[in-house]
């Protein structure tokens, strides 16, 4: 008889990067996804992957795990571009940060000297400086940071290779396989976790598990059995996908005080995001659509002649801290990987190795344990 697998719940950047690690290891793994792999926020994200740029003044923790999954990115990238066969085209370019009045200015600077505070490696520009580089830059800024050790990322390039990958590696994927219920082992072990699914033909069915692995994003408040899953909620961000063409040739990933753009090597231009406290709800709105480019066009005045080819409203998992939920649950045989918020696609490498490492040899890493789902249940 077959050892239980790992199953891992959820096939967004993370629980198939979880999977992969795992797969790699030699471990059989099943994972579960309720619609299609890769299809929900990972999806309809910008892939940035700025730690630096976006730093907040009480996210300390955040921003060491942050900045050494950065650090992890290249050799991630090399090793999952290898093991796929694709590119998923990490950019080293930077970001520029800036700000295009005087309230916006200032509040770039108290910015500023916090990351200098932290011993950050990111530079005070004029606007004449700032031109100099990104010449598609509106003339009149007020000031500019830029960040030269951020990053960004094709994520849909990501989430195709991450799922060639582990499949690659001998994972085993079921889509359109909801997962309503976990079922956890007992303290003593001799009873494993389990998991419960729903195929398409609505029968359940009872799957036990060495480990579950829950990556759900904000599937997570809909798995019964789960004391961490009513602190998952979902946070509307909508975004708009341009087409870029010469002579407009953005070439760093752009923040300004509403509104981010992202330039990615096919010639898209995303413009991102809102963020909306309002449940599920997933309508793209004029609303929103008017804040974004009217927030792009005051730093980034060229995109008024782009042409509009997408737009989308996507749901970050964002847990009651706003802080990701790493580590084992309340209940024995269960991981959590999720509550990601906005940082899903750049923790990607080092949520995939811490997990698969305490799965693999029950240890928790101290880049993990200030994240501990278990802190939401006190």
């Amino acid at each position: 008889m077959r050892e239980p697998p790992i199953v891992i719940i959820g096939a967004g950047t993370v629980g198939l990067a979880v999977g992969w690690r795992l797969a790699e290891a030699g471990e059989r793994v099943v994972l579960f996804e309720k619609e299609r792999a890769g299809r929900g926020a990972s999806w309809q994200a910008a892939g940035m992957l700025a730690p630096d740029a976006e730093i907040g003044f009480e996210e300390l923790d955040l921003y060491a795990l942050s900045r050494e999954s950065l650090r992890r990115w290249p050799a991630f990238a090399d090793e999952l571009e290898d093991a796929s066969g694709q590119q998923v085209d990490l950019r080293t370019e930077g970001t520029f940060v800036v700000a295009d009045d005087p309230d916006s200015a200032n509040a770039l600077r108290r910015l500023f000297e916090f990351q200098k505070e932290q011993g950050l490696g990111v530079d005070w520009l004029t606007p004449e400086a700032a031109l100099e580089s990104e010449p598609f830059l509106a003339p009149r800024l007020a000031a500019a940071v830029f960040a030269p050790s951020d990053h960004q990322v094709d994520n849909r390039r990501l989430v195709q290779a991450l799922r060639t990958a582990f499949e690659r590696a001998g994972g085993e994927l079921h889509e359109d396989t909801p997962v309503p219920s976990v079922h956890p082992g007992n303290e003593g072990g001799n009873e494993p976790p389990a998991v419960t699914t729903a195929g398409d033909d609505g029968n359940a069915e009872r799957v036990e598990a060495r480990a579950v692995v829950v990556a759900a994003g904000v599937g997570t408040r809909d798995i019964d059995g789960l004391e961490e899953a009513p602190a998952v909620r979902p946070v509307k961000g909508q975004m708009i996908e341009l087409q870029a063409k010469r002579p407009f040739a953005l070439e760093h990933v752009v923040r300004g005080p509403d509104a981010y753009l992202a330039p990615k090597s096919d010639g898209r231009l995303l413009v991102g995001a809102t963020s909306e406290e309002r449940g599920f709800d997933t309508r793209v709105t004029a609303g929103g659509l008017f804040e974004l480019l009217e927030g792009a066009r005051q730093v980034v005045p060229g995109v008024d002649e782009l042409e509009v080819t997408g737009a989308w409203a996507g749901l970050r998992p964002a847990a009651r801290d706003n802080a990701p939920l790493l580590g084992e649950s309340g209940r024995p045989g269960i991981v959590m990987a999720t509550g990601h918020y906005r940082h899903g696609v750049l923790l990607t490498p080092v949520t995939a190795d811490e997990i698969a490492h305490l799965v693999l040899d029950g240890e928790t890493s101290h880049w993990i344990e200030a994240f501990s789902p278990k802190r939401l249940l006190t």
